[in-house]
Formats: structure tokens, C-alpha cells, sequence
């Protein structure tokens, strides 16, 4: 059974830092792009931050840094200089072209 499990969540001020960790089992980890999206309320869900290419979406360039450990089937996303507009719930998601999976989430509430 393929579980993601998303953690680190929370709430911090604007110009604070979270990482968020989303720990892989039931996959073969290094074989699967991973990516972090994310989803604010009444928006679509976006994708944030990619693996591959390490893409990053224009409003998170510079501040968001995502990296995996294949050695622990977890991928990270390390958040700076958090804003309110980055308040969503986050969701990992592991792909391999015609497998494609997701976490249940993370609530990321930046507000003072």
C-alpha cells in the first residue's frame, strides 16, 4: 500500500520559516519525481516546487528550497520568509509518469 504522510505544518508569522517533510512507503522513492503543490481556500491547487528540473513556481523563487533524501523515502520543502498569501494546505505527490500519488496534507497558516 502506497502511503505519503505529510508533516510540519503550522502556524508562524509572516518572515518565519517551516520545513515541511513528506515521508514515501510502499514506492520504490528514487524511481518517482516528487513535487510539493499547493491549495488556498476557493484557489486551484498549484504546483509549488518540482524534483525534477528543480522547478519552482515565480512567487516562491528564492525562498522555497525543495530536496529529497532517497535514503530516507523523504522529500522536504524548506519554507523562508513566509507571507500570508503562502497559506494553503500542502500536499506532496510522488510521480512516475502513469503511477501518480498524494499525501493528505499539511494546513500552512501564515498570519500574525
Amino acid at each position: 500500500q502506497v502511503q505519503l504522510v505529510e508533516s510540519g505544518g503550522g502556524l508562524v508569522q509572516p518572515g518565519g520559516s517551516l520545513r515541511l517533510s513528506c515521508a514515501a512507503s510502499g514506492i520504490t522513492f528514487s524511481n518517482y519525481a516528487m513535487r510539493w503543490y499547493r491549495q488556498a481556500p476557493g484557489k486551484e491547487r498549484e504546483l509549488v516546487a518540482s524534483s525534477i528540473s528543480t522547478y519552482y513556481t515565480d512567487s516562491v523563487k528564492g525562498r522555497f528550497t525543495i530536496s529529497r533524501d532517497n535514503t530516507k523515502n523523504t522529500v522536504y520543502l524548506q519554507m523562508n520568509s513566509l507571507k500570508p498569501e503562502d497559506t494553503a494546505v500542502y500536499y506532496c505527490n510522488a510521480d512516475r509518469g502513469s503511477l501518480f500519488y498524494w499525501g493528505q496534507g499539511t494546513q500552512v497558516t501564515v498570519s500574525s
